[in-house]
């Protein structure tokens, strides 16, 4: 693991084969959007804890879902039927990170989303980059995920709900419309359960890297992605 080195303001990252056994790669830098589009570029994200230096990651082995491997419960399905939930994309940007920060989670004592990295991805979706799906019931925002766009890649950074399978929905119309947009894969960087029942899996981080780089060549769908 190394420190970052500045080139006129620009941050060359190490390359993410140097990474300690935890995926920790380098300490420092900023969050500017052209940072954040080279790190994730180059398949390193940020996540630190307030009042610690940025920190960036690249693990071994990285979790992945293929848009075609996503799976639908019947619990998922039957919601899905019942539309009791309206869904939405990029109407709620704001709102969407600032719950996915606040939200208490089971074993999580404070928040990798700090106020720094809620105003750099807010900064992103205004450029185009970073993106919101919304689960509302009866005008209630009730749950959603956000990430990053680049190429055919989606770098999925959190998701919430308040309501038993509002993200689960989310990401079921997320998956919908990469499908419908010819992606590649979601990125989903670290490795847990309920990722893996949904149809994510573990792939070498070098596996992961050749993936990435021939999917950022294609073209990004930049702006408010919108539904419809």
């Amino acid at each position: 693991m190394e420190k970052q080195e500045y080139n006129g303001g620009n941050i060359v990252f190490p390359n993410p084969d140097t990474a300690d056994t935890d995926g920790l790669l380098a300490i420092g830098g900023n969050l500017e959007v052209p940072t954040l589009i080279n790190a994730y570029s180059k398949g390193i994200f940020p996540w630190y804890a307030e009042g610690t230096p940025v920190l960036w990651w690249s693990p071994d082995p990285r979790m992945i879902l293929f848009p075609e491997k996503f799976r639908i419960s019947k619990t998922l399905q039957q919601v899905l039927r019942s539309e009791k939930y309206e869904t939405r994309f990029d109407h709620s940007f704001d709102e969407v990170i600032e719950y996915c920060a606040r939200i208490k989670r089971k074993g999580q004592h404070s928040t990798w989303i700090t106020d720094a990295m809620i105003e750099a991805y807010k900064r992103l979706h205004i450029a185009g980059y970073a993106h919101s799906v919304e689960t509302y019931c009866k005008g209630e925002l009730v749950g959603g995920l956000y990430g990053v766009s680049i190429g055919r890649v989606f770098f999925g950074e959190s998701m919430f709900h308040i309501m038993k399978d509002a993200s689960k929905v989310a990401l079921y119309y997320l998956v919908r419309r990469l499908l419908e947009w010819e992606f590649d894969l979601i990125d989903t960087q670290q490795s847990t359960k309920h990722l893996k029942s949904l149809g994510a899996e573990e792939i070498p981080r070098k596996k992961f890297l050749e993936l990435l780089k021939e999917s950022i060549k294609k073209e990004t769908i930049r702006g408010k992605w919108e539904s419809g």
